[in-house]
């Protein structure tokens, strides 16, 4: 067991899948606290000190995404989405309003908590009093002051937009990205929806950073969403 004392709010109405989520986040040593109804999830972070949010989009006053454009509206305390629904555009409408990352049912107890442990490190990161510049994926760096980028200690060459779109993977590591945000932060919003750019972007990238362009390492397709950057 660690140490953790960050608190969860588990916002479930399934008992049995609620008693599942807070058995694994006791063995682990995270507080908890649970909600059934969207509404109780609301009153409870606007009552307690919560740290990151578990939330099942099938809730029985009303639907777990209003919950997250609600939220947004105030917070950003992290988002983990748990739900039955598999849809590839579902999951990447959840993404594109806030949520910070989804799971999809049935899903194990150590995939839970690496994204959970993934999201924390990210909400102290966004905290800290200063913005770490140089930051590391195995033998990957980037160093967002003097916009360098290093592959195993060795400088590689990047493009304007390769070292772009590497750094937006950087700032959210771990996280899904869709590919509707990826091109409006790197094209701007009147871009368009377009998706050649991006992917013709992506392989020059991979080619320079990944051994293998083809089972990449680093950067993973989420498929039909968007792409993450592995925290490893």
């Amino acid at each position: 067991m660690n140490s953790f004392k960050e608190c969860i709010l588990v916002v479930e109405d399934d008992t049995q899948i609620r008693n599942f989520i807070c058995y694994a986040l006791k063995q682990e040593g995270f507080n908890y606290i649970t909600a059934s109804t969207a509404q109780g999830a609301l009153g409870t972070l606007v009552s307690e000190q919560i740290d990151l949010m578990l939330l099942d989009l099938g809730l029985p006053d009303f639907d777990g995404m209003d919950v997250i454009k609600k939220v947004r509206e105030w917070s950003e305390i992290p988002i983990i989405v748990i739900s039955a629904r598999d849809q590839d555009k579902e999951k990447a409408a959840i993404l594109d309003i806030g949520a910070d990352d989804y799971l999809t049912k049935p899903f194990s107890t150590t995939e839970l908590m690496a994204r959970i442990r993934v999201a924390i490190r990210h909400l102290y990161k966004k905290s800290g009093d200063k913005v770490q510049a140089v930051l590391s994926v195995g033998g990957l760096q980037i160093d967002l002051n003097k916009h360098l980028v290093y592959l195993d200690e060795i400088e590689l060459h990047m493009t304007p937009m390769e070292y772009n779109l590497l750094a937006l993977f950087f700032k959210n590591i771990g996280k899904v990205l869709t590919t509707s945000y990826i091109i409006k932060e790197i094209w701007g919003v009147g871009y368009g929806t377009d998706t050649q750019a991006l992917r013709t972007l992506m392989a020059g990238l991979r080619r320079k950073i990944e051994r293998n362009p083809a089972k990449p390492r680093y950067i993973i397709t989420e498929i039909g969403v968007g792409y993450r950057l592995k925290d490893e």
